[in-house]
């Protein structure tokens, strides 16, 4: 039996977000928190900084959907199989602020195979809804985490 099947599953979503946690430069350099891991689930949050708003005073969709992406890559990747985003769409519903506080839940929606899919929500500090994200994953050659013991 490999070191990874010795896992219950939580403990194997939670060593495989500590493998990437430790490997994902751009989810740590925004100053993001992993809140929770679970299989098939995560969520993250980040605080908007001022260099995060755009020319309205708002946060920058791309730093929403970053935020969303890193969720996303977590939930899929509770598996010890490498996966990445095959596709990914974001609707943007209300605008955040420089110091409000984003957090992006994302659950597993579908796993078959090689593909998932993966819903998104990112809500405010109040609970508000910004925007939802839907990611396509498709899992690629390798694991997080040693499969010989």
């Amino acid at each position: 039996m490999n070191d990874a099947a010795r896992l219950s599953p939580q403990a194997l979503a939670e060593a495989c977000a500590k493998a990437m946690w430790d490997d994902d430069n751009a989810t740590r350099h925004l100053g993001m928190e992993l809140i929770s891991v679970a299989p098939g689930e995560a969520t993250i949050a980040m605080t908007i900084a001022e260099s995060m708003t755009n020319g309205h005073g708002t946060c920058h969709g791309g730093y929403i959907f970053t935020l969303a992406d890193s969720a996303f890559a977590f939930a899929c990747n509770t598996y010890n199989q490498r996966t990445v985003a095959q596709h990914c769409s974001v609707t943007f519903i209300a605008p955040a602020f420089k110091g409000d506080r984003l957090a992006a839940t994302a659950r597993e929606v579908s796993r078959r195979g090689r593909g998932g899919i993966y819903d998104i929500r990112i809500t405010n500090q109040e609970g508000e809804h910004v925007a939802e994200f839907r990611g396509h994953s498709r899992t690629v050659k390798g694991a997080h985490l040693p499969e010989q013991g």
